[in-house]
């Protein structure tokens, strides 16, 4: 077990490099199930949940190389089965797009419904099995596994009609869809950076994808994929929390290897509270010396500001001048980690999906525990912003998503380090004395 330990107060000076999407390599190793053959991605990051799938797919028979920290050659032509370690599955949220993606090579899938982070209710996957029996599959949910299959052997083209423009379900019919014979034509798509990634991805091993970025894509299914290579675009959600580390701890931070188009969302709300951001070709410089203003934040789908930046800039909000109101427009609550802050000296109220902000003067060191992957990251904001020293537990949540962050921390100026804590069971017992 692992602990972060920070002494705040510090402003952070310097650069960092931002590496490969998270939400984009967890979507795309999956979808090297489709390919005859080894495909080649570059930009991967080095965190936990890419660890875990690489894992899943070694156990089902696929070969995977690494050639550098960064790159990997997958190669899936020797898996022979539809189904995947239930264990390991159970671990990640990402794992339910072999679904997709076992039910497009195999026309079947067995696989176990995701894990990862909770924010109050089971993440729902209605919309994909929607989209699965729409394409000619039979679905069940049983004893924690989805089945799924396909009396006829294979999957059809089919006009899909998304209730919510989920970003799962929208990924994980066009995996299932990519070989399906016919059109496939789904409305009311999500639409987030790390969706048109891998569709490139798959146009780049010669699927026929088109319109990902837009309210509908369209899927005409091929008979087969051939290896290649493809690198990963920048992580949007790892930028925009070094965004928010240096609008809550002060200080000017380069924040290379980004595509700044991707961040409008969030340079925005940042901006209106008070700090500059001056964008480059693939980077951004971003500083703040002055005080933070209030403002309202709704998180919403792309190009809206994203839930996954939720916990930080409320972090930082916490700090602003006068009230600041957040409402959530994806999640029923994602509020766990609010307690966590009042421990420091938060004003927060929270109501339904709402979070009122009063903002103090400043925020307490004191010991937390990250309850979710974003709101671990939170939690590492608001210890760098404190006065004072901050203990976090439950940092596996937050290495499950930002790679290196410790040590990129340091080299921009935070008093942070990892140390190993003692598992509960292996901890001595107390030695009574007379």
């Amino acid at each position: 077990m692992t602990k972060y330990i920070i002494k705040g107060g510090r402003p952070l000076q310097g650069e960092v490099e931002i590496s490969g999407a998270k939400n984009a390599a967890v979507a795309i190793i999956p979808a090297a199930m489709l390919v005859d053959g080894a495909c080649r991605i570059e930009n991967i990051p080095q965190i936990s949940d890419v660890t875990m799938l690489l894992n899943i797919l070694k156990r089902m028979g696929a070969k995977v190389k690494t050639v550098d920290r960064h790159t990997m050659d997958i190669d899936c032509s020797g898996v022979r089965r539809a189904r995947a370690d239930f264990d390991m599955m159970t671990r990640i949220r990402a794992s339910y797009y072999l679904i997709g993606a076992l039910l497009g090579r195999f026309g079947q899938a067995v696989v176990a419904m995701p894990g990862g982070c909770n924010f109050g209710s089971v993440r729902p996957i209605d919309q994909h099995v929607k989209g699965f029996i729409a394409m000619g599959a039979e679905v069940e949910v049983k004893n924690g596994l989805v089945v799924a299959t396909t009396p006829e052997g294979h999957l059809h083209g089919a006009d899909i009609y998304l209730d919510v423009a989920s970003v799962g379900a929208t990924i994980n019919i066009m995996l299932a869809a990519t070989f399906a014979s016919g059109i496939t034509r789904i409305e009311n798509v999500a639409r987030e950076p790390h969706i048109v990634d891998v569709a490139n991805f798959l146009n780049a091993m010669g699927a026929d994808i088109r319109g990902a970025g837009t309210n509908v894509i369209k899927v005409r299914g091929v008979e087969r994929l051939s290896g290649g290579t493809y690198a990963l675009i920048p992580d949007q959600i790892e930028a925009g929390t070094y965004m928010a580390a240096v609008a809550g701890a002060g200080g000017s931070l380069l924040i290379k290897n980004v595509i700044p188009k991707h961040m409008d969302c969030i340079t925005g709300k940042l901006e209106e509270m008070g700090v500059r951001v001056e964008e480059g070709e693939d980077q951004m410089l971003v500083s703040r010396s002055g005080p933070l203003r209030r403002i309202n934040v709704k998180t919403l789908p792309y190009p809206g500001f994203p839930t996954d930046m939720q916990p930080q800039i409320a972090t930082v909000l916490c700090l602003a001048h006068g009230t600041s109101v957040i409402t959530e427009g994806v999640w029923d609550t994602r509020y766990k980690y609010v307690n966590e802050l009042l421990k420091m000296g938060a004003n927060i109220t929270v109501d339904g999906r709402r979070a009122i902000i009063e903002g103090v003067e400043r925020l307490t060191g004191a010991p937390l525990k990250a309850c979710d992957l974003r709101a671990g990251a939170a939690m590492v904001i608001a210890g760098l912003c404190a006065q004072g020293v901050t203990e976090i537990e439950g940092v596996d949540y937050i290495e499950r998503g930002y790679e290196d962050l410790v040590e990129k921390l340091r080299k921009v100026g935070a008093d942070i380090e990892s140390v190993d804590i003692p598992d509960p069971e292996e901890r001595p017992e107390a030695v009574k004395i007379g």
